[in-house]
């Protein structure tokens, strides 16, 4: 027996972030945390007019690239002090992650640690959870749909938590919020969609509907992610990415796979602040290879290739292109990533709750062998 499920209440289109102020209302957040960062507030999209029903609400802004335990503590502090009973994240991944966290532990004691999934945590997370209402920026992570939260501990590792309660109560998706994102920006963003959309296609959990989301969702963004990185102020582009980005973070409960876990391990280097997205663009050709061998998943890629049109070489060939058109770096030592750290990074990426789905169980040398071919 397989138990689906789909998922929350999405308000999406130009304009659909006018919604806040009675979706705030339909969800009696009547004291909300907003959480956001400083890139955001410097964008101006927390001064626009649909905006201003939080104006005098609390606003934690201190939002790492990648969320850590202890930016969860601080704005869960400010969520207290100021007897908050829900949260608005605006923004990208970063800050609707960081979110989640709060909005878990607003709601239930002891250390984050102990909701961790692949520690047990799940059914340790209940509805109990504050409400959180999540406006995306950018067009990428998914997290507005996503039951997980992606945290690095105080210790380093980071960890995923994941629960369908983690799902935010309303997401706001507007893509004119995203007219403004530079092109290097929608570029990671974009592909980190993309490679939800691939990950999830090729995960062996059955789920029929959620593999027909996926696929759409990448043709979406394969045929409309060059136009927007182009051309940012194009809307129906923007729309189109968004969209995906969406469809992506719908299909999330089949699972990711190796890209993702190489990634979450990688980024919990905290020296280097490796951004998630151009991660997951750099090495999803090479997992991809490493994936052909598996007889289904050869035939999923197959599929992929024939929806988007691609004909001549193969799909990780042509992401290969597609990063170098995008302007992402081709190599993980353009980001300072060095050999040294590969022991410890295949360790975390088979200890990753991402690893459990990829088409094929990797081991430490193949995550080895897929880090040496991109650097």
């Amino acid at each position: 027996m397989n138990i689906i499920q789909y998922l929350t209440t999405i308000q999406f289109g130009a304009g659909a972030v006018s919604s806040l102020r009675d979706t705030l209302n339909e969800l009696g957040i009547s004291k909300p945390l907003v959480i956001s960062d400083r890139g955001v507030k410097a964008a101006g999209l927390l001064d626009r007019d649909a905006m201003q029903v939080l104006s005098s609400a609390p606003t934690f802004l201190d939002v790492p690239t990648n969320p850590t335990e202890s930016a969860v503590k601080e704005a869960l502090a400010a969520y207290r002090e100021h007897g908050c009973n829900g949260v608005v994240a605006i923004g990208g991944g970063s800050p609707i992650d960081l979110a989640k966290g709060v909005a878990l532990l607003a709601t239930h004691e002891g250390e984050l640690e102990r909701y961790a999934a692949i520690l047990g945590g799940i059914p340790k997370i209940t509805n109990a959870v504050a409400p959180l209402v999540a406006v995306p920026t950018t067009a990428g992570t998914g997290s507005e749909v996503g039951r997980a939260a992606l945290i690095t501990l105080d210790d380093g590792r980071k960890l995923g938590f994941i629960s369908q309660f983690l799902i935010p109560r309303r997401a706001i998706c507007d893509p004119e919020l995203t007219l403004g994102l530079p092109p290097s920006l929608t570029a990671a963003t974009g592909l980190d969609a993309l490679s939800h959309c691939i990950e999830t296609y090729l995960s062996p959990r059955y789920n029929p509907p959620a593999e027909a989301i996926a696929l759409d969702g990448f043709v979406r963004i394969w045929d409309a992610l060059p136009k927007a990185y182009a051309n940012g102020t194009d809307l129906a582009a923007r729309t189109e990415v968004m969209m995906g980005a969406l469809q992506g973070g719908l299909t999330f409960q089949k699972g990711l796979g190796a890209v993702h876990s190489l990634s979450h391990a990688l980024g919990g280097l905290k020296e280097l602040r490796l951004h998630h997205g151009t991660l997951n663009a750099i090495l999803m050709p090479p997992v991809l290879r490493a994936n052909a061998s598996d007889a289904t998943a050869a035939g999923k890629i197959r599929r992929i290739e024939a929806a988007a049109g691609i004909q001549g070489h193969s799909l990780a060939d042509a992401l290969d292109d597609l990063n170098r058109k995008l302007g992402i770096p081709g190599k993980l030592s353009e980001l300072g990533v060095t050999r040294e750290v590969f022991d410890w990074t295949c360790e975390r990426a088979l200890a990753d709750h991402s690893h459990q789905t990829n088409p094929r169980d990797l081991s430490k040398e193949e995550y080895a062998k897929i880090l040496e071919s991109v650097m």
